[in-house]
């Protein structure tokens, strides 16, 4: 069956399209001007080059954060959109699962890492298995002195990926515990690694419909929290 893959938890824009067989066409795009501008643009080249019709299309997987909320937002309204406009099943993954899935060949505990803006990160913890990984920790958002405690609590070698890890490597190189970095290659989320892990869901049909599938947040957005201050000024 055919799957379009959809990620956008992150400043990149990522789609890919493909089945048990393999992938048939991937884009990522990075714009200042975001993710409403680029996304459907995306799809409907990737479509053009695997010359496949949307109609083709059996099932939609999509990216459900944690991570920036203007992106999330266009991510998986757009999924939900297309799923409900075709009638399709759609396969919601963790992007934190889906970055950590790119490493998953590691011996070392992973650490999944993205930049929250803010001056936080949002992150979680994973242990490699045959075929991919297992998260060992919810996942969660703080300043990157939060994620540095937790890796010098555990002691455990860990291989950290992600932009996050990327942009405070001082501080996190300073926790104590032997850490490695993931090169900048998998500083995002892939469209390609979240199509891998969404297909064999699809054939289990694990699967949600579109109205029950939400992003993981995990934090309010900007609107929320000024919006509460503004409250407690009044």
């Amino acid at each position: 069956m055919l799957v379009l893959a959809i990620e956008t938890s992150t400043p990149q824009t990522g789609v890919a399209l493909g089945s048990e067989q393999g992938v048939l066409a991937s884009a990522t795009v990075s714009w200042a001007r975001g993710h409403q501008e680029v996304l459907a643009p995306a799809v409907e080249h990737i479509l053009g080059w695997a010359e496949v019709d949307l109609g083709q299309v059996a099932g939609v997987a999509v990216g459900l954060g944690p991570g920036l909320f203007t992106g999330l937002r266009v991510g998986v309204a757009t999924a939900r959109g297309l799923a409900q406009v075709l009638g399709l099943p759609v396969v919601g993954i963790g992007s934190l699962d889906v970055l950590a899935f790119g490493v998953r060949h590691t011996r070392s505990r992973i650490g999944a890492v993205i930049d929250g803006k803010r001056g936080e990160v949002f992150f979680s913890f994973y242990r490699p298995v045959p075929g991919g990984v297992a998260r060992e920790s919810d996942f969660a958002v703080g300043p990157p002195e939060r994620l540095a405690a937790e890796l010098a609590a555990s002691r455990q070698e860990t291989l950290l990926v992600g932009n996050g890890a990327l942009l405070y490597r001082r501080q996190l190189e300073d926790s104590g515990t032997p850490v490695e970095f993931a090169s900048i290659s998998r500083a995002f989320p892939q469209a390609v690694s979240l199509l891998e892990l969404a297909v064999p869901r699809f054939q289990r049909e694990e699967t949600s419909r579109a109205d029950d599938v939400v992003p993981h947040y995990v934090r309010r957005s900007d609107a929320e929290i000024n919006w509460s201050r503004r409250a407690r000024i009044a």
